[in-house]
Protein backbone atom coordinates (compact mmCIF):
# COMPACT_ATOMS: atom_id res chain seq x y z
CA UNK A 1 0.00 0.00 0.00
CA UNK A 2 1.44 3.38 -1.06
CA UNK A 3 1.56 6.17 1.48
CA UNK A 4 2.02 9.97 1.39
CA UNK A 5 1.35 13.02 3.53
CA UNK A 6 -1.48 14.22 1.27
CA UNK A 7 -3.94 12.50 -1.08
CA UNK A 8 -5.20 14.88 -3.76
CA UNK A 9 -8.27 13.83 -5.74
CA UNK A 10 -8.20 15.91 -8.92
CA UNK A 11 -5.14 16.75 -10.98
CA UNK A 12 -6.46 19.78 -12.83
CA UNK A 13 -4.95 23.25 -12.70
CA UNK A 14 -5.41 23.72 -8.94
CA UNK A 15 -4.81 20.13 -7.81
CA UNK A 16 -1.57 19.78 -9.79
CA UNK A 17 -0.37 23.23 -8.62
CA UNK A 18 -0.97 22.14 -5.03
CA UNK A 19 1.04 18.95 -5.51
CA UNK A 20 3.99 20.84 -7.02
CA UNK A 21 3.88 23.49 -4.28
CA UNK A 22 3.83 20.81 -1.58
CA UNK A 23 6.77 19.07 -3.24
CA UNK A 24 8.77 22.31 -3.19
CA UNK A 25 8.35 22.32 0.59
CA UNK A 26 9.13 18.66 1.24
CA UNK A 27 5.58 17.34 1.64
CA UNK A 28 4.65 14.19 -0.26
CA UNK A 29 1.43 13.72 -2.21
CA UNK A 30 -0.44 11.19 -4.31
CA UNK A 31 -2.56 12.78 -7.07
CA UNK A 32 -5.41 10.73 -8.54
CA UNK A 33 -7.33 11.89 -11.62
CA UNK A 34 -9.38 9.95 -14.21
CA UNK A 35 -8.41 12.29 -17.09
CA UNK A 36 -6.10 11.29 -19.92
CA UNK A 37 -3.21 13.80 -20.08
CA UNK A 38 -3.03 13.50 -23.86
CA UNK A 39 -6.67 14.54 -24.12
CA UNK A 40 -6.71 17.44 -21.64
CA UNK A 41 -3.57 19.02 -23.12
CA UNK A 42 -4.72 18.74 -26.75
CA UNK A 43 -5.30 21.95 -28.71
CA UNK A 44 -9.02 21.31 -29.16
CA UNK A 45 -9.86 20.17 -25.63
CA UNK A 46 -11.70 23.18 -24.16
CA UNK A 47 -10.44 26.37 -25.84
CA UNK A 48 -10.22 28.39 -22.64
CA UNK A 49 -7.45 30.71 -21.50
CA UNK A 50 -6.77 32.01 -18.01
CA UNK A 51 -5.71 35.46 -16.86
CA UNK A 52 -3.13 34.57 -14.22
CA UNK A 53 -2.91 37.54 -11.86
CA UNK A 54 0.54 38.81 -10.94
CA UNK A 55 0.48 37.38 -7.38
CA UNK A 56 -0.41 33.80 -8.43
CA UNK A 57 2.17 34.08 -11.22
CA UNK A 58 4.80 34.81 -8.56
CA UNK A 59 3.74 31.57 -6.87
CA UNK A 60 4.18 29.67 -10.14
CA UNK A 61 7.65 31.21 -10.43
CA UNK A 62 8.54 30.23 -6.85
CA UNK A 63 7.56 26.57 -7.39
CA UNK A 64 9.30 26.29 -10.78
CA UNK A 65 6.26 26.16 -13.06
CA UNK A 66 6.56 29.58 -14.72
CA UNK A 67 9.76 28.63 -16.55
CA UNK A 68 7.79 25.89 -18.33
CA UNK A 69 5.47 28.60 -19.71
CA UNK A 70 8.27 30.63 -21.31
CA UNK A 71 7.04 32.20 -24.55
CA UNK A 72 3.47 30.97 -24.04
CA UNK A 73 2.04 33.75 -21.86
CA UNK A 74 0.98 37.22 -22.96
CA UNK A 75 1.53 39.96 -20.35
CA UNK A 76 -1.54 42.04 -19.57
CA UNK A 77 -0.25 45.62 -19.68
CA UNK A 78 -3.67 47.22 -19.34
CA UNK A 79 -7.34 46.50 -18.68
CA UNK A 80 -10.12 48.60 -20.24
CA UNK A 81 -13.65 48.35 -18.84
CA UNK A 82 -16.64 49.94 -20.57
CA UNK A 83 -20.43 49.89 -20.55
CA UNK A 84 -21.03 48.91 -24.16
CA UNK A 85 -19.01 50.88 -26.70
CA UNK A 86 -20.08 54.22 -25.25
CA UNK A 87 -17.74 56.86 -23.73
CA UNK A 88 -16.86 56.65 -20.03
CA UNK A 89 -14.44 53.72 -20.02
CA UNK A 90 -12.26 52.82 -17.07
CA UNK A 91 -8.58 52.07 -17.72
CA UNK A 92 -6.19 50.17 -15.46
CA UNK A 93 -2.46 50.29 -16.22
CA UNK A 94 0.57 49.42 -14.07
CA UNK A 95 2.66 52.27 -12.73
CA UNK A 96 6.19 52.83 -14.02
CA UNK A 97 8.46 50.06 -12.78
CA UNK A 98 5.59 47.74 -11.84
CA UNK A 99 5.03 44.27 -13.25
CA UNK A 100 2.24 43.52 -15.70
CA UNK A 101 -1.24 43.18 -14.18
CA UNK A 102 -1.26 39.52 -15.11
CA UNK A 103 -0.48 37.00 -17.83
CA UNK A 104 -2.87 35.39 -20.32
CA UNK A 105 -2.10 31.70 -20.78
CA UNK A 106 -4.08 29.16 -22.76
CA UNK A 107 -5.37 26.49 -20.40
CA UNK A 108 -3.85 23.64 -22.38
CA UNK A 109 -0.38 25.21 -22.02
CA UNK A 110 -0.90 25.87 -18.31
CA UNK A 111 -2.21 22.35 -17.77
CA UNK A 112 0.74 20.82 -19.65
CA UNK A 113 3.26 22.88 -17.65
CA UNK A 114 1.71 21.87 -14.33
CA UNK A 115 1.50 18.17 -15.25
CA UNK A 116 5.12 18.20 -16.48
CA UNK A 117 6.19 19.83 -13.20
CA UNK A 118 4.22 17.26 -11.20
CA UNK A 119 5.77 14.38 -13.16
CA UNK A 120 9.23 15.80 -12.50
CA UNK A 121 8.63 16.42 -8.77
CA UNK A 122 10.30 13.77 -6.58
CA UNK A 123 7.64 13.95 -3.86
CA UNK A 124 4.61 13.73 -6.20
CA UNK A 125 3.08 10.38 -7.18
CA UNK A 126 0.88 11.34 -10.16
CA UNK A 127 -1.70 8.72 -11.14
CA UNK A 128 -3.70 9.76 -14.20
CA UNK A 129 -6.49 7.76 -15.88
CA UNK A 130 -7.33 6.36 -12.43
CA UNK A 131 -10.20 7.16 -10.08
CA UNK A 132 -10.85 6.63 -6.38
CA UNK A 133 -13.56 4.00 -5.88
CA UNK A 134 -13.77 4.22 -2.09
CA UNK A 135 -12.33 6.72 0.38
CA UNK A 136 -12.37 6.39 4.16
CA UNK A 137 -11.47 9.23 6.54
CA UNK A 138 -11.15 8.64 10.28
CA UNK A 139 -8.96 9.41 13.29
CA UNK A 140 -6.15 7.25 11.99
CA UNK A 141 -5.92 8.90 8.55
CA UNK A 142 -7.20 8.55 4.99
CA UNK A 143 -7.43 5.32 2.99
CA UNK A 144 -8.51 4.96 -0.62
CA UNK A 145 -9.09 2.07 -3.01
CA UNK A 146 -8.33 2.96 -6.63
CA UNK A 147 -9.78 1.76 -9.92
CA UNK A 148 -6.52 0.02 -10.86
CA UNK A 149 -6.76 -2.12 -7.73
CA UNK A 150 -4.20 -0.13 -5.79
CA UNK A 151 -4.66 1.16 -2.26
CA UNK A 152 -3.18 4.35 -0.83
CA UNK A 153 -2.93 5.97 2.58
CA UNK A 154 -2.42 9.59 3.61
CA UNK A 155 -2.84 11.94 6.56
CA UNK A 156 -5.04 14.48 4.74
CA UNK A 157 -7.47 14.35 1.81
CA UNK A 158 -7.80 17.23 -0.66
CA UNK A 159 -10.90 17.59 -2.81
CA UNK A 160 -9.82 19.27 -6.07
CA UNK A 161 -12.18 17.68 -8.60
CA UNK A 162 -13.93 20.88 -9.68
CA UNK A 163 -17.48 22.20 -9.46
CA UNK A 164 -19.17 18.81 -9.14
CA UNK A 165 -16.71 17.48 -6.56
CA UNK A 166 -17.81 14.01 -5.37
CA UNK A 167 -15.53 14.43 -2.36
CA UNK A 168 -17.45 17.53 -1.26
CA UNK A 169 -20.77 15.77 -1.77
CA UNK A 170 -19.67 12.64 0.11
CA UNK A 171 -18.60 14.83 3.04
CA UNK A 172 -22.08 16.39 3.17
CA UNK A 173 -20.77 19.97 3.00
CA UNK A 174 -23.53 22.47 2.31
CA UNK A 175 -23.26 24.53 -0.86
CA UNK A 176 -25.13 27.67 -1.93
CA UNK A 177 -25.61 27.60 -5.70
CA UNK A 178 -27.56 29.21 -8.51
CA UNK A 179 -27.43 29.54 -12.30
CA UNK A 180 -27.06 32.81 -14.19
CA UNK A 181 -29.16 31.88 -17.25
CA UNK A 182 -26.01 32.60 -19.24
CA UNK A 183 -23.67 30.54 -21.39
CA UNK A 184 -20.06 31.64 -21.96
CA UNK A 185 -19.19 31.26 -25.64
CA UNK A 186 -15.43 30.76 -25.80
CA UNK A 187 -13.22 30.95 -28.87
CA UNK A 188 -10.08 32.57 -30.25
CA UNK A 189 -9.76 34.98 -33.14
CA UNK A 190 -7.14 36.47 -35.42
CA UNK A 191 -7.25 40.22 -36.02
CA UNK A 192 -5.59 42.83 -38.18
CA UNK A 193 -4.31 45.21 -35.48
CA UNK A 194 -2.26 44.46 -32.39
CA UNK A 195 -4.09 44.24 -29.07
CA UNK A 196 -1.04 45.93 -27.50
CA UNK A 197 -1.34 43.55 -24.54
CA UNK A 198 -4.59 45.16 -23.36
CA UNK A 199 -7.57 43.15 -22.06
CA UNK A 200 -11.06 44.52 -22.72
CA UNK A 201 -14.20 43.89 -20.67
CA UNK A 202 -17.26 45.30 -22.43
CA UNK A 203 -20.54 45.09 -20.54
CA UNK A 204 -23.75 44.65 -22.49
CA UNK A 205 -27.21 44.17 -20.94
CA UNK A 206 -27.30 40.58 -22.24
CA UNK A 207 -23.94 39.79 -20.64
CA UNK A 208 -20.24 40.74 -20.49
CA UNK A 209 -17.99 40.40 -23.52
CA UNK A 210 -14.24 39.95 -22.90
CA UNK A 211 -11.38 40.27 -25.39
CA UNK A 212 -8.22 38.85 -23.87
CA UNK A 213 -4.74 39.18 -25.41
CA UNK A 214 -2.85 36.08 -26.49
CA UNK A 215 0.70 35.81 -27.79
CA UNK A 216 1.00 36.20 -31.55
CA UNK A 217 1.64 33.07 -33.59
CA UNK A 218 2.50 32.36 -37.22
CA UNK A 219 -0.98 33.55 -38.22
CA UNK A 220 -0.43 36.98 -36.67
CA UNK A 221 -2.28 38.84 -33.90
CA UNK A 222 -4.79 36.88 -31.85
CA UNK A 223 -7.04 37.13 -28.81
CA UNK A 224 -9.31 34.93 -26.72
CA UNK A 225 -13.03 35.75 -26.58
CA UNK A 226 -15.37 35.04 -23.66
CA UNK A 227 -18.87 36.11 -24.72
CA UNK A 228 -21.76 35.68 -22.27
CA UNK A 229 -25.17 35.24 -23.90
CA UNK A 230 -28.57 34.24 -22.60
CA UNK A 231 -29.00 30.48 -22.37
CA UNK A 232 -31.80 30.49 -24.94
CA UNK A 233 -29.60 32.33 -27.45
CA UNK A 234 -26.56 30.05 -27.16
CA UNK A 235 -27.70 27.18 -29.46
CA UNK A 236 -28.50 29.60 -32.28
CA UNK A 237 -25.18 31.41 -31.91
CA UNK A 238 -23.28 28.14 -32.00
CA UNK A 239 -25.05 27.13 -35.21
CA UNK A 240 -23.87 30.23 -37.05
CA UNK A 241 -21.31 29.66 -39.77
CA UNK A 242 -17.85 31.13 -39.40
CA UNK A 243 -18.66 34.17 -41.52
CA UNK A 244 -21.81 34.98 -39.54
CA UNK A 245 -20.09 34.43 -36.22
CA UNK A 246 -17.21 36.74 -37.16
CA UNK A 247 -19.75 39.37 -38.26
CA UNK A 248 -21.42 39.21 -34.82
CA UNK A 249 -18.04 39.48 -33.10
CA UNK A 250 -17.13 42.49 -35.24
CA UNK A 251 -20.37 44.20 -34.24
CA UNK A 252 -19.69 43.54 -30.55
CA UNK A 253 -16.11 44.79 -30.80
CA UNK A 254 -16.75 47.90 -32.83
CA UNK A 255 -13.88 47.17 -35.20
CA UNK A 256 -11.10 48.64 -33.04
CA UNK A 257 -8.84 45.62 -33.72
CA UNK A 258 -9.44 45.90 -37.45
CA UNK A 259 -10.60 43.05 -39.66
CA UNK A 260 -11.08 39.67 -37.97
CA UNK A 261 -9.06 37.18 -39.99
CA UNK A 262 -9.89 33.74 -38.60
CA UNK A 263 -12.02 31.97 -36.00
CA UNK A 264 -10.84 29.15 -33.74
CA UNK A 265 -12.90 26.22 -32.39
CA UNK A 266 -15.98 27.29 -30.43
CA UNK A 267 -17.09 26.06 -27.02
CA UNK A 268 -20.03 26.83 -24.72
CA UNK A 269 -20.03 26.70 -20.91
CA UNK A 270 -23.17 27.24 -18.78
CA UNK A 271 -22.44 29.78 -16.04
CA UNK A 272 -23.33 29.39 -12.40
CA UNK A 273 -22.31 30.25 -8.87
CA UNK A 274 -21.58 27.97 -5.94
CA UNK A 275 -19.93 28.51 -2.59
CA UNK A 276 -19.33 25.88 0.08
CA UNK A 277 -20.24 27.17 3.53
CA UNK A 278 -17.46 25.02 5.01
CA UNK A 279 -14.35 23.95 3.09
CA UNK A 280 -12.95 21.54 5.69
CA UNK A 281 -14.08 18.44 7.54
CA UNK A 282 -12.35 15.57 9.35
CA UNK A 283 -9.01 15.14 7.52
CA UNK A 284 -10.41 16.96 4.50
CA UNK A 285 -9.88 20.32 2.77
CA UNK A 286 -11.36 21.63 -0.47
CA UNK A 287 -9.51 23.79 -2.98
CA UNK A 288 -10.45 25.58 -6.20
CA UNK A 289 -13.81 24.97 -7.84
CA UNK A 290 -14.56 22.17 -5.39
CA UNK A 291 -14.89 24.93 -2.78
CA UNK A 292 -16.20 27.85 -4.84
CA UNK A 293 -17.22 28.61 -8.41
CA UNK A 294 -17.76 32.18 -9.61
CA UNK A 295 -18.76 34.05 -12.75
CA UNK A 296 -15.78 34.66 -15.09
CA UNK A 297 -16.68 38.36 -15.26
CA UNK A 298 -13.42 39.45 -13.61
CA UNK A 299 -11.23 36.52 -14.63
CA UNK A 300 -10.62 35.50 -11.02
CA UNK A 301 -11.72 31.84 -11.02
CA UNK A 302 -8.38 30.03 -11.26
CA UNK A 303 -6.67 32.84 -9.31
CA UNK A 304 -8.90 32.21 -6.30
CA UNK A 305 -7.96 28.53 -6.56
CA UNK A 306 -4.26 29.37 -6.64
CA UNK A 307 -4.78 31.55 -3.56
CA UNK A 308 -6.28 28.47 -1.86
CA UNK A 309 -3.11 26.57 -2.76
CA UNK A 310 -0.79 29.26 -1.38
CA UNK A 311 -2.69 29.49 1.91
CA UNK A 312 -3.04 25.73 2.40
CA UNK A 313 0.64 25.08 1.71
CA UNK A 314 1.65 27.73 4.24
CA UNK A 315 -0.67 26.26 6.86
CA UNK A 316 0.62 22.72 6.30
CA UNK A 317 4.30 23.72 6.24
CA UNK A 318 3.89 25.74 9.45
CA UNK A 319 2.23 22.71 11.02
CA UNK A 320 5.02 20.41 9.89
CA UNK A 321 7.62 22.66 11.53
CA UNK A 322 6.02 22.23 14.92
CA UNK A 323 5.35 18.53 14.47
CA UNK A 324 1.61 18.58 13.76
CA UNK A 325 -0.15 15.96 11.67
CA UNK A 326 -1.29 17.48 8.29
CA UNK A 327 -4.83 16.49 9.19
CA UNK A 328 -4.75 18.19 12.59
CA UNK A 329 -8.06 20.02 13.23
CA UNK A 330 -6.19 23.17 14.29
CA UNK A 331 -4.49 23.42 10.89
CA UNK A 332 -7.75 22.84 9.02
CA UNK A 333 -9.47 25.47 11.15
CA UNK A 334 -6.75 27.97 10.27
CA UNK A 335 -7.13 27.23 6.55
CA UNK A 336 -10.93 27.55 6.80
CA UNK A 337 -10.65 30.88 8.59
CA UNK A 338 -7.99 32.25 6.21
CA UNK A 339 -9.81 31.44 2.99
CA UNK A 340 -13.46 31.86 3.93
CA UNK A 341 -13.62 35.65 4.00
CA UNK A 342 -11.53 36.15 0.85
CA UNK A 343 -13.50 33.68 -1.27
CA UNK A 344 -16.82 35.00 0.04
CA UNK A 345 -15.92 38.61 -0.79
CA UNK A 346 -14.69 37.72 -4.29
CA UNK A 347 -17.85 35.71 -4.86
CA UNK A 348 -20.06 38.59 -3.75
CA UNK A 349 -18.15 41.07 -5.90
CA UNK A 350 -18.35 39.03 -9.11
CA UNK A 351 -22.02 38.20 -8.53
CA UNK A 352 -22.80 41.86 -7.82
CA UNK A 353 -21.03 43.06 -10.98
CA UNK A 354 -22.91 40.51 -13.06
CA UNK A 355 -26.25 41.71 -11.75
CA UNK A 356 -25.38 45.42 -11.82
CA UNK A 357 -24.29 45.46 -15.45
CA UNK A 358 -27.22 43.27 -16.46
CA UNK A 359 -29.82 45.94 -15.53
CA UNK A 360 -31.33 47.25 -18.80
CA UNK A 361 -32.40 50.81 -19.61
CA UNK A 362 -30.82 54.18 -20.32
CA UNK A 363 -31.02 55.29 -16.69
CA UNK A 364 -29.02 52.26 -15.57
CA UNK A 365 -26.56 52.81 -18.45
CA UNK A 366 -26.04 56.42 -17.45
CA UNK A 367 -25.50 55.48 -13.80
CA UNK A 368 -22.93 52.84 -14.74
CA UNK A 369 -21.04 55.23 -17.02
CA UNK A 370 -21.02 57.82 -14.24
CA UNK A 371 -19.64 55.22 -11.82
CA UNK A 372 -16.89 54.16 -14.24
CA UNK A 373 -15.93 57.79 -14.83
CA UNK A 374 -15.85 58.47 -11.08
CA UNK A 375 -13.46 55.57 -10.48
CA UNK A 376 -11.36 56.70 -13.46
CA UNK A 377 -10.87 60.08 -11.76
CA UNK A 378 -9.99 58.58 -8.35
CA UNK A 379 -6.39 57.29 -8.06
CA UNK A 380 -7.14 55.72 -4.66
CA UNK A 381 -10.08 53.71 -5.96
CA UNK A 382 -8.19 52.67 -9.08
CA UNK A 383 -5.27 51.51 -6.96
CA UNK A 384 -7.61 49.39 -4.85
CA UNK A 385 -9.13 47.76 -7.93
CA UNK A 386 -5.66 47.11 -9.36
CA UNK A 387 -4.57 45.38 -6.13
CA UNK A 388 -7.65 43.17 -6.37
CA UNK A 389 -6.92 42.39 -10.03
CA UNK A 390 -3.33 41.48 -9.13
CA UNK A 391 -4.50 39.20 -6.31
CA UNK A 392 -2.60 41.26 -3.75
CA UNK A 393 -5.38 42.23 -1.34
CA UNK A 394 -5.94 40.83 2.15
CA UNK A 395 -3.59 38.65 4.20
CA UNK A 396 -1.23 37.46 1.48
CA UNK A 397 0.36 34.00 1.79
CA UNK A 398 4.12 34.02 1.30
CA UNK A 399 3.96 32.08 -1.97
CA UNK A 400 1.88 34.85 -3.55
CA UNK A 401 4.71 37.23 -2.74
CA UNK A 402 7.12 34.89 -4.53
CA UNK A 403 8.66 33.68 -1.27
CA UNK A 404 9.17 30.15 -0.06
CA UNK A 405 7.07 29.39 3.01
Amino acid sequence: MSQADILILGGGLVGSALAVALDAHGLTSIVVDPADPAVVTAAGFDGRASAIASAPMRMLEAIGVAKRLAGKGCPIEGIRVSDGLKPGALDFVPQDGEDALGTMVENRDLRAALLDAANAAPHVDLRMKIRALEVVRDDSGVRATLSDGGQVRARLLIGAEGRNSPTREAAGLNVARWSYDHVALVTSIGHERSHENVAYEIFYPEGPFAILPLVDDDRGHRSAIVWSVRTRQAPGMQKLGERGYLAELTRKMGGFLGELTWLGPRFGYPLGFHHAATITAERLALVGDAAHGIHPIAGQGVNVGFRDVAALVEVLVDGKRIGLDPGDPALLKRYQRWRSLDTFMVSLATDGLTRLFGIPGETANAARRFGLSAVQRSPALKDRFIREARGESGALPKLLAGLTV
